[in-house]
């Protein structure tokens, strides 16, 4: 039998190394899955991960979320899927917190929640409900303007630099409390970088047509548009003309070949 602590250290820095590719979220939930016995210590460790990394992360471990109940699903372990319906709203106020530093996740909550709901792993009302607690969350929040020294001087000429005093205090106090942290320089281009990826097999998997889904498309195509008269079919043939170089006359350059 593994070693509990292991499994939990390997598990833990699989997480913390999440990143855009498939291959990332696939590997962690092939991990998961294969210490399913293990599987309240391995949702504590996603808990944890959520709550303590940079938004990020929190972002890539989100989509990680919707990988691992979609693979357990198909394996037919449906405690990790169980645990994170009983979860999910401590998940969103993770990845998304209430607070506006996690504003840049939003959406990332959004498409997961929407997959979730598609794959029946979450009831729509539950969607729904969680859904209308991130309107507000969608702009970060800002810092309250600081005391105006006019009006601090004219209620109290003596308090002006008191009250600035306080209001620098208060603020040095909120950003070591991390009320609201803003993302670095790095974090910022490694998550453009990241969303660009997604994006990019986003729209690779709309264009992908299997082999038998040529035919398909065809047939829909051709089952959508309308009737052909009389007018389409000169065009046609004009087309085809221009194509092969053979006239409507069916002459070619004025020599005597006729077109088929």
């Amino acid at each position: 039998m593994a070693d509990p602590f292991e499994v939990r250290m390997r598990f833990t820095s699989q997480l913390q190394h999440l990143n855009a590719s498939i291959g990332s979220s696939q590997k962690a939930a092939q991990y998961a899955l294969k210490y399913r016995d293990m599987d309240e210590d391995l949702h504590s460790c996603i808990l944890e991960q959520l709550e303590r990394n940079s938004m990020n992360n929190r972002a890539n471990i989100m989509y990680f979320i919707e990988h691992l109940c979609d693979t357990a699903q198909r394996e037919h372990h449906v405690e990790f899927v169980r645990m994170m319906q009983r979860d999910i709203l401590r998940v969103v106020d993770a990845v998304a917190p209430s607070d506006g530093s996690g504003a840049a996740n939003v959406k990332v909550v959004r498409r997961v929640l929407a997959g979730l709901q598609s794959k029946s792993i979450l009831l729509p009302a539950t969607v729904s409900e969680i859904e209308a607690g991130l309107a507000e969350r969608d702009a970060p929040s800002t810092p309250p303007p600081p005391p105006s020294p006019l009006s601090a001087s004219l209620t109290n000429p003596t308090s002006t630099s008191a009250t600035t005093a306080a209001y620098q205090q208060q603020q040095q106090q909120q950003a070591t409390n991390g009320a609201v942290r803003r993302p670095d320089k790095r974090q910022i281009e490694q998550r453009i970088e990241e969303d660009r990826e997604r994006h990019k097999r986003l729209r690779e998997s709309i264009w992908a047509v299997g082999g038998a889904g040529g035919e398909e498309e065809f047939e829909r195509l051709w089952e959508g548009e309308g009737g052909l008269d009389e007018d389409d079919w000169i065009v046609a043939r004009e087309d085809w003309g221009e194509r092969m170089g053979v006239g409507m006359d069916g002459w070619v350059g004025g020599e005597g070949v006729v077109g088929g």
